[in-house]
């Protein structure tokens, strides 16, 4: 089953200055928290000898092997008169060399001095040590959600330099404990609002979600999770009939999802898994009223074998079958 697909509705922003300042006191308070949670205003970062904005620069010469003054200036949006000062102080530890640029002995070319390589190697040591110890207390799918959550602010308030859209990561993966029911919550919320289905089809959903993590053969089935930015965007699940017959169950992509081509993943990846399991033809069971759904479906190859008219969940409807060789 899959919702239909349909654009949300697009709000268009208003003037930065009318920004709710409730949302404005909540980063605030979060940002305070979260300096607070990394030691960001220690005297050194994490107790190392260096504060943060030369662990910061000491950590972009490693990554980068070469740069300039200049390009370190922009991309770490610092003040060429500060950064001048850190680099001048690094250099009077012997942490950074730096020689003039062959094409241009106007420009120096910065890298780490085999000390600096010393030193950092240590303050890297510090920090993997400091973020082990920040995830340790926490559950291994509490931690799963921290880093979810932390990918997503990123994502959110990256700059995107070209100025282009900038385009969501999804990805699919198998369910873990706990997806079953955002499944469902997803199938109960979507259809009443587009369908006016009533909560006898979200009985419905439960009862399928249950039959398949208590029934689930990993040898001849599979779930897809889909998430964008980390968050839980839709499913798509393969469900055994026989050894020649597989079924597709419980697609659904959540609105938010749509534009990214993230339906056509999921019914491919569900092919594609019936497909390395030797079945020979997959079916599926769908609606009238889920037009985008059941477009997705013929350009997928599916076709039409069955229409029954009926009345289920409160309203009256053509439940149809439709299947697909494989």
């Amino acid at each position: 089953m899959t919702a239909k697909s349909k654009n949300p509705a697009t709000a268009t922003p208003g003037p930065k200055n009318e920004i709710d300042p409730e949302r404005v006191a909540a980063v605030r308070v979060f940002n305070r928290f979260y300096t607070n949670q990394i030691g960001i205003l220690r005297e050194g970062l994490m107790d190392s000898n260096f504060p943060l904005a030369e662990a910061r620069v000491l950590y972009e010469l490693d990554a980068r092997g070469e740069t300039t003054a200049k390009a370190l200036s922009q991309d770490l949006s610092l003040d060429p008169g500060y950064l001048s000062r850190i680099l001048r102080d690094l250099g009077s530890q012997g942490l950074v060399d730096k020689h003039p640029a062959p094409d241009d002995r106007r420009k120096n070319i910065l890298r780490l001095s085999p000390a600096g390589s010393q030193e950092f190697a240590g303050l890297e040591m510090l920090s993997r040590a400091a973020n082990g110890k920040l995830l340790a207390p926490l559950s291994e799918a509490d931690q799963i959600r921290l880093v979810a959550a932390m990918e997503q602010i990123r994502n959110l308030l990256a700059p995107n330099r070209d100025g282009s859209d900038r385009r969501r990561a999804f990805t699919l993966r198998g369910h873990r404990p706990g997806d079953l029911g955002k499944v469902i919550a997803l199938h109960g919320r979507l259809y009443p609002e587009m369908f006016g289905w009533d909560h006898t089809f979200e009985a419905l959903v439960a009862t399928i979600a249950a039959d398949f993590i208590t029934n689930f053969d990993p040898d001849w089935e599979c779930s897809w999770i889909a998430e964008v930015d980390g968050v839980f965007a839709g499913s798509a699940f393969v469900v055994k009939v026989d050894e020649n017959v597989s079924k597709l169950r419980l697609m659904i992509l959540d609105q938010k999802a749509q534009g990214l081509g993230l339906g056509r993943a999921l019914l491919n990846a569900c092919i594609q898994f019936a497909q390395s399991k030797g079945y020979k033809k997959m079916t599926l069971w769908t609606n009238d009223v889920q037009t985008a759904a059941r477009a997705l479906y013929a350009t997928g190859g599916f076709v039409l074998v069955q229409a029954e008219p009926g009345h289920d969940f409160g309203v009256d409807l053509v439940a149809e079958t439709w299947e697909r060789q494989l």
